[in-house]
């Protein structure tokens, strides 16, 4: 597919800005679709990292939906082409903690777009930049990394999965059902139809089964790091999907820290041993390792 590359990058610098209220219901409701009975006894404190993803959200009113549950494209992000977006990673750093009953802001730039021709076919890269914050300042800077491709069309060979590291310190099972998918969803307001619609997920964009979204799997994988290092602080985290999991089988959360305990390597395998998300978290201070 032709890529009008300078159409799109019309959208390099564009901005846009959203209020809200950090409210302790949707933190209560993620440590319930989570199971982590601390989370929700601590609802009323911090905000736990990556949690700020289920405030300024994007409410985008149904007839401005496009056919695959996003917002039609052209708006704040640029209207590329391709049939298939996904969240391929980021980098945060946490300036400092977010409480409940604050007020934020989060400010979005559209920093580059960028197209290549990959083994699929056409790609477009899209590095969006966040900062979060209120009236003392920033308080998480975030980059997204969004990748638009096209649908597979089996002429071309598909790349190679990678095998996940098979030393780690901590390993946890975890079964992507219908419900945890449907409720990540709501909580962050994701319409993107390939999470929990099954004909949708399978005869459209033809994967093998309903699609395990990319930040709910960074969101376990810090799960576990501060169900393991309680008093850990995380000053940054940094991830990047490799291979998508699916509803049809279990994946594994697994986690190695450094021995001064002021890194943790952290990745997210199948049930096959391939690699999903790689991921890494850097500490504040070196904290007790539980194992």
């Amino acid at each position: 597919m032709t890529i009008d590359i300078q159409h799109l990058k019309q959208w390099e610098g564009k901005t846009e800005s959203c209020d809200d209220l950090i409210s302790p219901n949707p933190i209560a409701a993620l440590a319930a679709t989570l199971g982590n009975e601390a989370r929700m006894q601590a609802s009323a404190g911090e905000l736990p990292p990556l949690w700020h993803w289920m405030y300024c959200l994007s409410l985008a009113p149904r007839q401005q939906l496009d056919s695959d549950g996003h917002p039609v494209r052209g708006g704040f992000l640029p209207p590329v082409p391709l049939p298939r977006r996904m969240w391929a990673g980021g980098r945060l750093t946490f300036l400092r903690p977010l409480r409940v009953g604050e007020a934020i802001e989060r400010t979005s730039r559209v920093v580059n777009v960028t197209a290549k021709e990959g083994r699929s076919g056409s790609l477009v890269f899209l590095l969006v930049r966040h900062e979060l914050g209120n009236s003392e300042g920033p308080a998480i800077v975030e980059e997204q990394d969004i990748v638009y491709r096209e649908r597979p069309s089996g002429l071309a060979p598909a790349a190679k999965p990678a095998p996940a590291p098979t030393q780690s310190l901590w390993e946890e099972r975890i079964h992507p059902d219908e419900v945890l998918l449907f409720r990540y969803s709501a909580l962050t307001f994701n319409g993107h139809r390939i999470h929990y619609s099954r004909n949708y997920a399978t005869q459209e964009e033809g994967y093998p089964g309903l699609v395990v979204h990319g930040p709910l799997i960074a969101t376990l994988l810090l799960d576990l790091l501060a169900r393991r290092m309680p008093l850990a602080r995380v000053a940054s985290f940094s991830f990047r999907a490799v291979h998508p999991l699916f509803d049809t089988g279990d994946f594994y959360l697994c986690g190695s820290p450094s021995e001064d305990g002021r890194t943790v390597e952290l990745w997210a395998r199948d049930e096959n041993g391939l690699l999903a998300m790689q991921a890494q978290a850097v500490l504040a201070a070196a904290s007790p390792i539980n194992p």
